[in-house]
């Protein structure tokens, strides 16, 4: 079994926040390997000053529904202040950083550019660097791997709370080498300082570390959710559900003018590597078409190594949207959700008129290379040894 960050850091690392007030970024995937919370095991210790959380998207608990505004509100064991991320604010102010000497980052990440944690560790790096206060990142595994690459590369002008800088949707990396590239790359000066795991390789997935799952958010109930999920986010850009409100969450995919049979048998026409398509029907008790019994597929994993989520969710958009031409719509209006998921105009445009999957994909193989090559000296591990 692997040691995250946080066991690392009581057992070995407490100096560097010894003597200093803490604040803490975290929800309820802030826990170590016998799933006791970073909170309670901060608030036992007496050489661990804790004096403010701080809760992302989801909350504390990892409860609220995406869009949700979170609440700030007063820690009941801690006794100390909870300040919301995603409210009033997503940055923390210098109020909430008020008598606190260093920031700690404690959450489980699941590996896509458009989960919001990794926006809300930018910012909160960058409200650090502007207030004179040390950051540190407690790290965790990438949950579905530390090696594959996929995905166009965040434009500047696409930057949003879905993408905060310029790094592709799959992009291999833990949390804690995401701030060292965000604070060399994006020169945001934060005083920064990671805690790395022990014993994590880059070819792990989450069920390789010994760890157990929890559900950094509502609709990311299992690893096999956070597998699809790079691909099959994008579906939020248009009006085909991407399963909210079913307990398969990201791998049931649908609407209600969509002939099941039909798209499974268009889809496994293409036999796209590491999957399976099985036609479904499902009724969505919120969000999209909530109430109305939809027709789509389920997407099956059959090999996650093989299993390309971008690529297969850009063919299945491709596919819905030939058949389904007068039913298929692009989400948001002049600035498309889809576009802001994507991080680029390009695929969306792309698609609309026809080019290829694979001519869109081979289209952002240099930036991939170039990604590639700009990360490397900002890993923490390697493929066969724990941190190098």
């Amino acid at each position: 079994m692997i040691k995250p960050g946080l066991t690392v850091l009581l057992e070995d690392k407490l100096d560097i926040i010894e003597g200093r007030s803490v604040g803490l970024i975290t929800n309820s995937t802030g826990i170590n390997e016998d799933l006791e919370s970073n909170i309670s095991l901060f608030c036992r210790h007496s050489d661990v000053h804790l004096k403010a959380i701080f809760a992302p998207e989801h909350g504390l608990w990892s409860a609220a529904q995406d869009g949700v505004s979170v609440l700030s509100f007063q820690h009941e064991e801690a006794s100390i202040p909870v300040y919301s991320l995603y409210g009033d604010t997503r940055k923390p102010t210098r109020e909430m950083l008020e008598g606190i000497d260093v920031l700690i980052f404690d959450i489980q990440d699941v590996g896509a550019r458009f989960y919001t944690f990794i926006s809300t560790m930018a910012m909160a790096m960058e409200a650090c660097a502007e207030n004179g206060l040390s950051f540190i990142v407690l790290d965790r595994p990438n949950p579905i791997g530390g090696l594959t690459l996929e995905g166009s590369i965040l434009e500047t002008e696409f930057r949003s709370f879905v993408g905060y800088f310029p790094i592709p949707i799959r992009y291999g990396m833990t949390v804690g080498e995401l701030a060292r590239f965000f604070n060399d790359q994006s020169q945001l000066g934060a005083l920064l300082n990671v805690v790395s795991m022990a014993g994590w390789r880059r070819d792990m997935w989450f069920d390789d570390t010994g760890l157990q799952w929890v559900m950094p958010s509502p609709n990311m109930p299992t690893l096999t959710t956070a597998t699809v999920y790079p691909g099959t986010c994008l579906f939020e850009g248009t009006n085909v559900s991407e399963g909210r409100g079913t307990t398969r969450p990201f791998e049931l995919i649908g609407a209600p003018w969509i002939d099941a049979a039909r798209l499974a048998d268009e889809l496994s026409s293409l036999s796209l590597p590491g999957v399976k398509f099985r036609p479904v029907c499902f009724t969505p008790t919120f969000a999209k078409y909530e109430g109305q019994q939809c027709g789509g597929v389920q997407v099956h994993v059959v090999d996650r190594e093989e299993f390309a989520p971008v690529r297969i969710a850009l063919n299945m958009i491709d596919i819905i949207r030939r058949i389904y031409p007068h039913e298929f719509q692009w989400r948001g209006g002049d600035r498309p959700f889809f576009d802001l998921l994507m991080g680029t105009g390009k695929a969306r445009r792309q698609l609309s008129s026809g080019e290829s999957v694979d001519s869109i994909i081979n289209s952002w193989e240099d930036e991939l290379c170039g990604f590639s090559r700009s990360r490397r000296d900002h890993l923490l591990y390697s493929r066969a040894s724990v941190p190098v």
